[in-house]
């Protein structure tokens, strides 16, 4: 009964599957065979359009050819026209070949003529340019010239005026160097001079007191100190008038660089800037 069943459905199946088949080769039939009209009816259409095109282009090479023969006809009647007007324009340049020969010696004369012409136009104009670019920088000349001799001028003034500070700050420099030099070699001859007094009163006193050897010892101890106290401020005040002495010599050359610098000599000073010597030369 399975197999019955079965068999049944498969029949049943086949018939709607031959059903369906025909029914999609119709429909694809019915497709093609639309195709094939529409390809017919396009190629139809373009073929006329073609037909159309190629009519047109065949009508219009041959109006185009009759034209053309037209135009070919007329072609040969100007030629001949103008094979007989070059007879006649060669005979013309027969005669006229000796004024020809005599018009161009003429032309080439009057062409190096005007290439001196342009010649000299140009060295004219060259001229001028340069004139007025000349003119010009003689302007700007005068005019430096006249800045420069205002610039002159009031420098001159200020070194003038340099000149005259310079010379009073010196003085003044020099006077008080000179009197603070000669106080400290003052009062260094007096340490010294009081030094070798003391020393000399030590020494009597000494050999008239008759002191032990203990006692002799300290005063030589305290002797040894005052006389050490003594050296350190003779150095120092040495030291004082060293520095005293450079920065009078530092203060003369730097016053002598600057009267270089603006060109004044050292001889139209009147004097003769004193240099100190340091101490020990």
């Amino acid at each position: 009964e399975m197999e019955a069943k079965y068999t049944r459905k498969m029949q049943a199946l086949r018939d709607e599957m031959d059903l369906r088949r025909k029914t999609e080769i119709h429909e694809l039939e019915e497709r093609k065979n639309t195709q094939i009209s529409e390809l017919m009816d396009n190629h139809e259409g373009a073929f006329g359009a073609i037909k159309n095109y190629y009519n047109d282009i065949t009508a219009k090479n041959l109006t185009l050819i009759s034209l053309l023969k037209e135009q070919v006809e007329d072609l040969k009647k100007k030629e001949a026209v103008l094979e007989k007007e070059k007879a006649d324009v060669l005979l013309q340049n027969k005669q006229l070949t000796e004024p020809l020969q005599e018009a161009r010696e003429l032309v080439a004369e009057l062409q190096k003529k005007l290439v001196h012409y342009y010649r000299d136009k140009e060295a004219l104009t060259n001229s001028k340019a340069h004139l007025k670019i000349t003119q010009k920088e003689l302007k700007d000349l005068q005019w430096e010239h006249e800045v420069l001799e205002q610039r002159f001028s009031k420098v001159q003034a200020e070194r003038d005026e340099l000149y005259q500070k310079f010379t009073k700050a010196i003085n003044e420099v020099q006077q008080k160097t000179g009197f603070k030099n000669l106080l400290l070699e003052r009062k260094l001859k007096g340490f010294l001079s009081l030094l070798e007094q003391k020393e000399v009163e030590l020494s009597e006193v000494i050999t008239a007191s008759n002191l032990d050897p203990s006692a002799l010892s300290l005063v030589s101890h305290k002797l040894e100190d005052v006389l050490s106290s003594k050296n350190a401020t003779i150095h120092d005040l040495q030291l004082q008038l060293a520095r005293v002495c450079k920065a009078h010599n530092d203060m003369l050359q730097t016053f002598e660089a600057k009267l270089t610098a603006f060109g004044i000599p050292v001889d139209n000073l009147g004097f003769q800037p004193l240099s100190f010597p340091f101490p020990g030369q």
